[in-house]
């Protein structure tokens, strides 16, 4: 009987996959020697992988315009980075590098927007959608970008009254807005009907009473997005096609209207068997809003997509030492990280989220059901199979073997940042991990950089309050 980690993920995967293979007995992520960087740097660590980003804008640009001309859609597309995935410099400059526009949730993007056109990582005629509800200081800095010549910013109302507030701001030329449709959600949801977007059964009405004639503004875009994301299911098809009728409607109406704003929602690999059909996904939209411009009788829009997660998700990786193991009881053993899962990857314990988890090394060890147990002192900072119905299994190793156990958790560069408060204060006090950032250079060799390193004491008790 086989019994080594290697053969039970030989056996259950297609395996060694895109990203994923064994070089030495050693795990490689997207080729990097992650034993390399683990005795170089330490642990804990949180890699960004650079190159990836490039990557996954070039698949869905691909993607999508495959399935225009497959469709002889007459629209374009248009990849429109979502910043609060990760608002990270080196993240959000790699993106821009593939001719993406920007999308900004808040306030303080703005600021971020400022920084890069001071830098000349953009100019005045970079595409923004302003999304999010608008407060006087968002607002009132959008209307900064638009005096500044910034010309292709759109302004997303996110309801009814925003459009009023619009009117107060002292620009001298039509401003450019789009609507966000409020969707049904899904049965399952712990709500009927999303608190994003203007009532549906108002929608018209409001077209037709305030912006119709109106010459302060110039509405080009109608956006949508399910939050659960783009499936091939009847509430994804049935949330779009409502979209597109109200779309076509409004068309109907107002010339200016040029664009369809389908949001985010393409999902990234969470497992070794994650399955999903993205060439038929995308052609499978484009199909359909061709079919409803051309039953209505209007001209196909440029869609746009707000693809944040799908973009950085597979760029990151969280790697971790096993300091101890515990044997609780007899069917229960538990493997002691170090550092926090609850701190360092939230999603894991505030929805769940399942990530790619593999040990980098001892792929020739016999292999046990585990618990990933951080080392707060907090019951939820865990993983383990009452998470996802699925067993962990991880191999063993004994705790006087020369070289510890290490365990990544892969594809985690999407909103972990954000969500645990980079370089802030953590639960129990427990430091923020080093931080390192790999590219390739002009020879196509791997460089690796130091971010930022592990967070120190001195950070923490300056926050709190105690050198003061």
């Amino acid at each position: 009987m086989n019994n080594t980690y290697f053969e039970l993920v030989d056996q259950t995967y297609e395996f060694p996959q895109e990203g994923f293979k064994i070089e030495k007995g050693y795990l490689n992520f997207n080729g990097i020697d992650l034993n390399r960087v683990i005795q170089k740097h330490g642990t804990p660590l949180k890699i960004t992988y650079l190159p990836k980003i490039r990557q996954q804008i070039s698949k869905a640009k691909t993607l999508f315009n495959e399935a225009i001309k497959n469709n002889d859609y007459k629209g374009n597309y248009e990849f429109c980075y979502c910043t609060k995935c990760c608002h990270f410099h080196h993240v959000i400059n790699t993106a821009l590098k593939e001719n993406v526009s920007l999308e900004t949730s808040s306030s303080f993007d703005i600021d971020l927007i400022q920084k890069l056109y001071h830098q000349g990582k953009i100019d005045a005629s970079e595409k923004i959608v302003h999304n999010g509800y608008k407060t006087e200081a968002y607002l009132s800095k959008i209307s900064n970008l638009l005096k500044a010549g910034f010309s292709n910013s759109i302004i997303v109302l996110d309801n009814m009254d925003e459009l009023s507030h619009l009117a107060e701001l002292d620009v001298d030329k039509p401003i450019k807005i789009g609507l966000r449709i409020c969707i049904d959600e899904e049965p399952k949801a712990h709500y009927y009907t999303s608190r994003m977007g203007i009532n549906k059964r108002k929608i018209m009405d409001f077209v037709q009473e305030k912006i119709l004639g109106n010459t302060a503004f110039e509405l080009v875009m109608v956006h949508f997005f399910v939050d659960s994301g783009i499936a091939d299911n009847v509430y994804y098809w049935g949330e779009l096609q409502k979209a597109l009728n109200i779309f076509s409607q409004i068309k109907k109406l107002v010339s200016t209207l040029n664009a369809l704003n389908i949001g985010g929602g393409f999902p990234i690999r969470n497992s070794l068997n994650f399955e999903y059909d993205f060439s038929y996904m995308a052609g499978e939209i484009v199909r359909n809003i061709k079919e409803t411009c051309k039953e209505a009788n209007i001209e196909e829009p440029d869609i746009y997509t707000e693809f944040g997660k799908f973009t950085v998700g597979e760029s990151g990786a969280v790697i971790f030492k096993v300091l101890q193991q515990k044997q609780q009881n007899h069917s229960e053993l538990w493997y002691i990280i170090d550092n926090s899962l609850m701190n360092t990857i939230p999603d894991v314990w505030s929805i769940d989220e399942k990530f790619i988890l593999l040990p980098i090394n001892k792929w020739n060890n016999r292999y046990k059901r585990v618990n990933i147990g951080g080392i707060s002192c907090d019951h939820s900072d865990y993983y383990n199979s009452g998470l996802f119905n699925q067993p962990i299994l991880l191999p063993e190793y004994s705790n006087e073997t020369d070289e510890p156990l290490y365990l990544g958790f892969f594809h985690t560069g999407a909103y972990q940042d954000a969500i645990s408060g980079y370089g802030g204060i953590k639960h129990c006090l427990i430091p923020s991990p080093k931080h390192i950032v790999i590219d390739k250079d002009d020879e196509g060799t791997l460089v690796d950089y130091t971010y930022r390193d592990e967070q120190d004491v001195d950070n923490m008790l300056t926050i709190l309050g105690y050198n003061d």
